[in-house]
């Protein structure tokens, strides 16, 4: 039974965060910069007083014209403010544009290295594209809401109070006037906020779902154009593209309404002081020069006030992003430890323990709980080298054997034991640097061959690599290949074939010296020639260490030093052929029909 036919998509969709579980999150991503966006802060701040600085210097300009009195001064120390405060800024902006960048990659290889120690049940229940969207698009957005909005929600409040000081100053009921429009247009845009966030949330979601279809389509690519599915999948990809675009065109709508209220209510404010204004200059209640002041001092307050719009927008937008990072940060890893602590892949590690033990006692698992259970008192004993077959119908739970030793999933019931050692006492890293395993499927990552060979033995020698390869009889393929062991093998080895594929599985499983071997049908693809050097091989190998084989074909079984016969999750028989063949019905009827048939099937092409 594979994993593959017991999980189904899991809902994605983060659940909404309350305001303090959004700024302890943000802090989380803030706070190893704070010095850094304290001193962008400062910076800003520092432009902001020579903001506010302006309107004071161009009343005082003002009453000298009134006064015949010289301005060379006053237009120097203007002009200086205007320069100084405009590089100042600049310069503020460049520490908190380089720290924002800083929070994001600091986020991007924390999601990196927890998704990658992701517990496998976990990611079966997940999306792949989905979670690549938030190591990418999630924490884009955090640019700008753990640095910029901050600064600017904290420059822009206190731009925004001094100003309205410096205005109540120079006439109360100036800015009694301006107060009363700006709460105004101040409550439409706390009405939009929230419709901006719900956009963005939604939004975000589905350049998720573009992630996971596309991951889709790419990782089935030739079956996508031999189903001749190119057009249906570019339709349900365009469907989430569409989604995406409704939703950022509904929060571009209330963010350009958030905007506009901001500049209708500067455009009001700027009519109702000058008409009320005008009329105290006329009753002398005010002078010229104040008025000017004043209304310089309003429009020096659309920035603060945009800097507050802008914040809150920025908020809105990043709360969505931290809820789905979040979620992806709650998800399940495992406790890996690091290599130099608790051993050295290889032979430290591998062979030089020597063939390790292998038994299963009354084992049962399920891979959730609401699915039947796959093993059922499941129980064993392979003492050690020499070779164990693992034979039974489909479903009958071979794989999950594999998995269950390797801790990719933890049994319910019953006890793993290596080397007379529960697998979950030992330390996941120890544990798998003993072990070589080989996957059904034989996956190939792209990049070169080498890479692909040392990928779990990444201190190989090349006389070590060269002996795999010819064990493995790879050593005529690199022979062929244009750049040889350096050759790009292409997005999940597309270069190869079937059988190449696999062989360059059981190399890189050989090459890492384990102590037990686990392949999973590893000589499915091989013609008949490789078929028989690599059981010459295995059969070779498991003389010193310790080889487990899930096998449907006679030849390989009949090598097995002992076979372990398993039917609807439980051990029926243990034995070997001979014995098996006329004590078990159910191995008997295979041997006869399935293993046969398979035996003498075409072979896969290499």
């Amino acid at each position: 039974m594979t994993t593959a036919e017991t999980t189904e998509t899991n809902d994605n969709t983060p659940a909404p965060l309350s305001a303090g579980e959004t700024w302890r999150a943000l802090y989380t991503h803030f706070r190893p910069h704070r010095g850094l966006v304290a001193l962008g802060a400062a910076f800003a701040l520092v432009g902001a007083v020579t903001g506010l600085l302006q309107p004071l210097a161009a009343k005082e300009l003002v009453d000298r014209l009134g006064g015949d009195e010289p301005i060379t001064g006053i237009l120097i120390a203007l002009t200086a403010l205007v320069v100084f405060g405009t590089a100042i800024e600049a310069l503020g902006g460049y520490v908190l544009g380089r720290t924002a960048e800083s929070v994001v990659l600091a986020a991007r290889r924390t999601l990196i290295g927890r998704l990658l120690r992701l517990r496998l049940p976990e990611m079966e229940r997940s999306q792949p594209g989905d979670l690549m969207s938030r190591i990418t698009s999630d924490t884009t957005l955090l640019r700008a809401v753990t640095t910029q909005s901050v600064v600017s929600a904290a420059t822009g409040g206190l731009s925004f109070i001094a100003t309205i000081v410096l205005m109540g100053f120079m006439d109360m009921v100036l800015l009694g006037v301006t107060l009363g429009v700006i709460v105004v247009i101040g409550a439409v845009v706390a009405l939009v906020m929230p419709k901006i966030a719900e956009a963005s949330r939604r939004s975000q979601e589905a350049v998720g779902e573009i992630s996971t279809r596309l991951e889709r389509a790419f990782g089935a690519f030739r079956t996508l154009k031999a189903s001749g599915a190119e057009e249906r999948e570019t339709a349900v990809v365009a469907a989430a593209a569409e989604e995406a675009w409704r939703n950022g065109v509904r929060s571009a709508k209330w963010e350009s309404v958030a905007w506009s209220s901001v500049g209708l209510a500067v455009q009001v404010s700027f009519l109702a002081v000058l008409g009320v204004g005008g009329a105290r200059v006329a009753s002398e209640a005010i002078s010229i020069s104040t008025l000017v002041a004043f209304l310089l001092f309003l429009f020096y307050l659309i920035d603060p006030i945009s800097k507050l719009v802008e914040a809150a927008t920025q908020y809105q937008e990043g709360s969505a992003a931290i809820a789905r990072i979040m979620e992806a940060e709650r998800l399940e890893t495992e406790q890996t430890e690091q290599t130099e602590e608790v051993g050295e892949t290889g032979e430290a590690a591998g062979a030089a323990g020597g063939p390790a033990a292998v038994t299963f006692e009354k084992v049962a698992f399920s891979y959730r709980d609401d699915l039947p259970p796959v093993h059922h008192e499941v129980s064993f004993e392979v003492p050690g080298a020499g070779m164990t077959a693992f034979v039974g119908p489909s479903g009958a739970g071979k794989t999950t054997v594999f998995g269950l030793i390797e801790r990719f999933y933890e049994a319910s019931g019953g006890r793993v034991l290596v080397d007379g050692r529960d697998v979950r006492d030992w330390p996941v890293s120890q544990l798998r640097a003993a072990i070589g395993y080989v996957e059904q499927d034989a996956p190939v990552l792209a990049g070169t061959l080498r890479e692909n060979l040392v990928f779990a033995a990444p201190e190989a020698t090349d006389e070590q690599i060269t002996e795999v390869l010819v064990r493995a009889r790879l050593d005529s393929l690199v022979e062929r290949l244009p750049e040889g062991l350096d050759t790009v093998v292409g997005h999940r080895g597309s270069k190869l074939s079937g059988g190449e594929r696999q062989r360059v599985a059981i190399a890189r499983a050989l090459l890492r010296r384990p102590r037990l071997l686990l392949l999973d049908e590893a000589t499915s693809q091989l013609d008949a020639v490789n078929e028989m050097a690599l059981r010459d091989v295995v059969a070779e190998v498991s003389r010193e260490v310790t080889v487990l084989v899930v096998a449907h074909r006679l030849s390989t079984v009949t090598l097995a030093d002992r076979i372990v016969v398993m039917d609807a999750g439980r051990v029926r028989a243990v034995g070997t052929h001979t014995e098996l063949v006329s004590a078990d019905p159910l191995y008997g009827e295979l041997a006869a029909t399935q293993f046969l048939a398979t035996a003498t099937a075409p072979e896969a092409a290499v």
